[in-house]
């Protein structure tokens, strides 16, 4: 079980308005996909063997886009209902929230330079495993403060489903090694 651990957890003003709470996410998802070049992305995505069923590579900015500012907006909601409860179990489990949303934040952020800046697939699927077990936790915890919160998650937590058969496939399909898919032609 996790607690609110106020040092590791993003400041409250952050939570408490919307703007900020919703264009975080999406902000820094944005800058983490352009820190890495996104023409040597497509070109990394383009050359490694994926499994079937992956998508064209222009579907993943549009996704992540909408799963930001979705994660945002159940961010800013699970935090204005829950803080103002006068059931202190429900502001304990609010608080609780913020902190393994922040967490699920920064492992969502370091996956990308795993994959694709570092081409280190064994990292970035033990990232994105981690990811969804904090983002199932969090959904279940902001669940109980208001069910709309929870639900809120489930797109993410499916996308991130799918993601993790993707970033598992091309690990194996490529031998976990995504070397030959970094070399300049």
């Amino acid at each position: 079980m996790t607690t609110y651990i106020p040092t590791l957890t993003l400041p409250t003003f952050i939570f408490e308005n919307p703007a900020v709470s919703i264009l975080l996410p999406v902000a820094c998802g944005t800058a983490i996909g352009f820190s890495i070049s996104p023409s040597m992305t497509k070109s990394t995505y383009s050359k490694l063997k994926q499994p079937p069923y992956h998508p064209p590579g222009w579907v993943f900015g549009p996704a992540w886009t909408t799963l930001y500012a979705t994660m945002g907006y159940a961010a800013y909601r699970a935090w204005t209902i829950g803080t103002s409860s006068l059931n202190p179990e429900t502001v304990a489990l609010t608080k609780q929230g913020a902190t393994l949303y922040t967490i699920q934040l920064a492992l969502n952020l370091i996956w990308t330079p795993l994959y694709f800046g570092m081409g280190r697939p064994k990292a970035a699927t033990a990232d994105i495993l981690a990811l969804g077990g904090v983002v199932s936790y969090l959904a279940y915890t902001w669940g109980q403060v208001d069910p709309a919160c929870g639900w809120l998650l489930a797109p993410y937590l499916g996308w991130l489903s799918f993601a993790t058969y993707l970033c598992v496939g091309s690990g194996h399909l490529n031998n976990w090694d995504f070397s030959g898919a970094f070399k300049k032609e």
